[in-house]
């Protein structure tokens, strides 16, 4: 095997994987470096997405809300479960044969393309615009060159001090997707994503979840009106959310955590765990670049430094994903490496921000894309808004879930849809034609008159954006 290429990339998570493919699409002779394992010590590519992120949750979502509905509500359909058991180990078996089956996927997508894959973690040694050298070091160390580097290293749990993750007691969403007993009292500190979906995966499966959040607002990146729609669902579920906590001593004892907090209103509080979850954001990955040794810099926050399009201070250094400014999202890491590749090849990649899709896949599910109404109000822009509840929608009360809404903003002069925002069942599919309308840059008009499947889901899509202009037909 050549170990000279001209594309290496360091990291195989979403960002860097992709960005490989489609260097090698391109023509470029490319590698890829990736160091996470599998339970026997094998290549396990995907990051910290196919292995203890996106892809594990939602499958402990969709088993845990199976569950959900053979305890509770299968009877509503004339569906009579008797003796209905939970085999933990099982389902989470399940969760590990899925995450295989990804990182298996990664493998024969490197093989297909002609991908390079080195198992290892990369580093750099030395190099300038003439080329790079890079060490890997793995079951047995060696050096590669490249032309271009792309580093997608993506990044860590972020652990609060004197409460370091041991994901036995402590733990991060690694530990949090592990658990191998249903714990009586789950503590969550962060009502982000990652507490809220680890903390509704528990709750179904029977865990007494309390969700402990810093600031004083419920999903403050939210769109008001359907976080709030969404605090309510959520709360009525069984979730218990308590705003403005400050965080005090954390204890982890033989076999629970004690968590000393005071609440919004100044009172103190101890709460005893049999497991804490602490998801209070994520740090960017740069442990063992050397990323000094070849003056690669870093910002203020110790993310790599990049401009617009990917490029670091390096000469033919670029860098991707969650590593790098911007919202931790897999597939913002993904549109980034195609965008770099493309860019290596002399085309112009293009990353559009604004309309990149955000969802939390609690149920009801919440997406969203643009901007939200308190943004809009904040920046002076004149807007319009139309909702529409899927308490009105004829495919949603054939589901049995008519829970939340779906809202349109739009220019008041120019009627461009500026945000769509959605909470409701399958929110995260029914946000993509609110993304490819925004990318065309379409009016909130341009959906109403679209025809709609009926009976669909999406058909409350339709009907928020006739409610921008006052015309909703069904409500």
């Amino acid at each position: 095997m050549s170990k000279n290429f001209d594309v290496v990339v360091i990291g195989g998570g979403p960002g860097g994987y992709i960005a490989a493919i489609r260097a090698a699409q391109l023509g470029f002779n490319t590698a890829c470096i990736d160091e996470w394992k599998n339970e026997k010590g094998g290549p396990a590519p995907g990051g910290t997405c196919t292995n203890v992120g996106c892809i594990p949750s939602k499958a402990l979502l969709q088993s845990s809300e199976h569950y959900e509905h053979a305890s509770h509500g299968f009877a509503e359909h004339g569906i009579e479960v008797k003796g209905l058991g939970l085999n933990l180990e099982k389902m989470l078996g399940r969760k590990n044969t899925v995450v295989k089956q990804n990182n298996d996927g990664i493998l024969y997508l490197f093989k297909k393309n002609k991908v390079a894959f080195f198992h290892g973690r990369g580093s750099f040694v030395k190099g300038d615009a003439n080329g790079y050298e890079i060490k890997v070091a793995g079951a047995a160390e060696e050096t590669i060159t490249a032309k271009h580097v792309i580093v997608a290293t993506g990044s860590n749990a972020r652990a609060l001090p004197g409460a370091e993750f041991d994901e036995k007691l402590i733990l991060s969403n690694t530990g949090a997707l592990a658990i191998s007993e249903v714990p009586k009292k789950l503590g969550v500190i962060g009502a982000g994503v990652i507490g809220l979906e680890m903390g509704s995966v528990w709750r179904r499966l029977g865990a007494e979840v309390t969700v402990l959040e810093a600031l004083p607002t419920f999903l403050g990146a939210v769109d008001e009106q359907i976080a709030k729609e969404a605090h309510k669902l959520l709360t009525k579920q069984g979730l218990a959310v308590n705003l403005g906590v400050k965080i005090g001593t954390i204890k982890a004892g033989k076999n629970s955590v004690s968590v000393e907090y005071t609440d919004a209103k100044g009172e103190a509080h101890t709460g005893e765990f049999d497991k804490l979850i602490i998801s209070i954001g994520r740090t960017p990955n740069t442990i063992g670049l050397n990323a000094e040794g070849v003056g690669l810099k870093l910002d203020e926050r110790g993310f790599i430094a990049v401009d617009g399009d990917c490029k670091t201070n390096l000469p033919n250094v670029w860098a991707v994903g969650d590593v790098v400014r911007g919202p931790m999202l897999a597939h913002k890491a993904e549109e980034e490496g195609v965008a770099v590749a493309e860019r290596i090849a002399g085309q112009h990649g293009h990353v559009n921000f604004n309309t990149i899709p955000w969802v939390i896949y609690t149920s009801p599910e919440i997406a969203w894309v643009g901007k939200t109404e308190q943004q809009l109000k904040a920046e002076g822009v004149q807007y319009k808004a139309g909702t529409f509840p899927f308490l009105a929608n004829g495919r949603a009360r054939a589901l049995g879930d008519t829970s939340g809404m779906v809202k349109f903003l739009a220019d008041a002069k120019t009627d461009e849809i500026l945000g769509v925002h959605i909470v409701g069942p399958m929110a995260s599919e029914l946000i993509s034609e609110a993304v490819v309308a925004m990318e065309f840059r379409a009016s909130s008009e341009d959906i109403a008159r679209i025809c709609h499947a009926h009976p669909s889901l999406s058909e409350a899509t339709k009907e928020a954006a006739l409610a921008v202009d006052k015309r909703a037909l069904n409500f």
